[in-house]
C-alpha cells in the first residue's frame, strides 16, 4: 500500500498510555506492516534491523504483544489486515471499471472535489458516512460484535459519526470506548451519553480516578505514607501500578 487512512481519534485512544518512545516504535511497526502488506515475522531481528530499532528490541516485544496477535505466519494486526483487504477490493473494482471504460453512466456525475464519490442524477451525494463493521482500535472484537447486535436489532447502522459521538461521550465520562460499549451491552443501549454513566460517588471517593495527582497519592499511600518511597523505578513499573489500580476501581464499581 502506498497510503492509508489515519484516524487521529482512534490512534489517540489506543496510544494515550504509551510513552513517546513506545508510540514512535508502534508507528514504525504499523507503517512497515502497511508497506509490506505482510505479518511481522515471529523472529523479529530482520524487522528490528530494517527499522533501526536495535536499541529498543524489548519495547518492540511489548508493543507486539499488546497490539498484535501471533499466528502461524507471524504477528498480525487486525485493523491493518482489514484496511489492506479493503484496499485490494477497491483496486479490483477500479480495475474492472477501467476495462469497461472507466467512466460512470451518463445519468451519473463524478464529484470534482472527490472523484471517489459518484453523484446521482439529482446531484445529491450518496452518503459516505456508513462504515464497515471494523472493530475500532482499543476495543475487543467480542465487545464490538455484541454491541453491533444491539444496533442491528434496532436497524441502526454503525457509522463514523456514531463512533465519533460515542468516543466524545466516553471521554467526557472518563472511560474508554470499550468501556462505553460494555455499558451499552449491559443495558441494551444503542448509544451512550456521559450523563447516563454516573458511578456511585461514595465508591469514587474511595478510589483514585486516574489523574496524575490521584495516582501519586495512591502510590504514596501504598508505600505507607513515606513520600521518599513514592517513586517509580521505571516507566513500566508506573504503568503496571496504574493499570492495577484502574482494574481495582472497575471491579469495585461493578460490585
Amino acid at each position: 500500500m502506498y497510503y492509508y487512512k489515519f484516524n487521529i481519534a482512534d490512534w489517540h485512544l489506543a496510544t494515550s498510555h504509551l510513552s513517546l518512545e513506545e508510540e514512535a516504535i508502534y508507528f514504525r511497526l504499523i507503517n512497515y506492516y502497511y508497506d509490506t502488506e505482510q505479518a511481522i515475522p515471529e523472529e523479529t531481528q530482520s524487522v528490528i534491523r530494517r527499522l533501526r530499532l536495535g536499541s529498543y528490541s524489548e519495547i518492540v516485544g511489548i508493543i507486539l504483544k499488546e497490539f498484535f496477535t501471533l499466528e502461524s505466519d507471524g504477528w498480525h494486526h487486525k485493523r491493518c489486515d482489514d484496511e489492506i483487504s479493503q484496499y485490494h477490493d477497491k483496486a479490483e473494482v477500479n480495475q474492472v471499471n477501467g476495462k469497461k471504460g472507466g467512466r460512470p453512466k451518463k445519468t451519473q456525475t463524478v464529484s470534482k472535489d472527490n472523484p471517489d464519490i459518484t453523484l446521482t442524477n439529482n446531484h445529491k451525494p450518496i452518503t459516505n458516512n456508513h462504515i464497515k463493521d471494523i472493530t475500532p482500535v482499543g476495543v475487543s472484537d467480542s465487545v464490538f460484535n455484541d454491541y453491533l447486535k444491539i444496533r442491528k436489532a434496532q436497524k441502526k447502522p454503525w457509522t463514523s459519526t456514531a463512533q465519533k459521538l460515542m468516543e466524545n461521550e466516553a471521554k467526557k465520562a472518563g472511560i474508554s470506548l470499550q468501556e462505553a460499549m460494555e455499558v451499552c451491552c449491559a443495558r441494551g443501549w444503542i448509544g451512550f451519553k456521559a450523563e447516563w454513566h454516573k458511578p456511585d460517588e461514595k465508591k469514587l471517593g474511595q478510589l483514585p480516578l486516574g489523574t496524575d495527582q490521584q495516582i501519586a497519592h495512591a502510590y504514596e499511600v501504598e508505600c505507607g505514607g513515606d513520600p521518599t518511597k513514592a517513586r517509580f523505578n521505571s516507566y513500566f513499573e508506573m504503568r503496571k501500578f496504574v493499570e492495577n489500580f484502574r482494574d481495582k476501581q472497575k471491579r469495585a464499581l461493578q460490585a
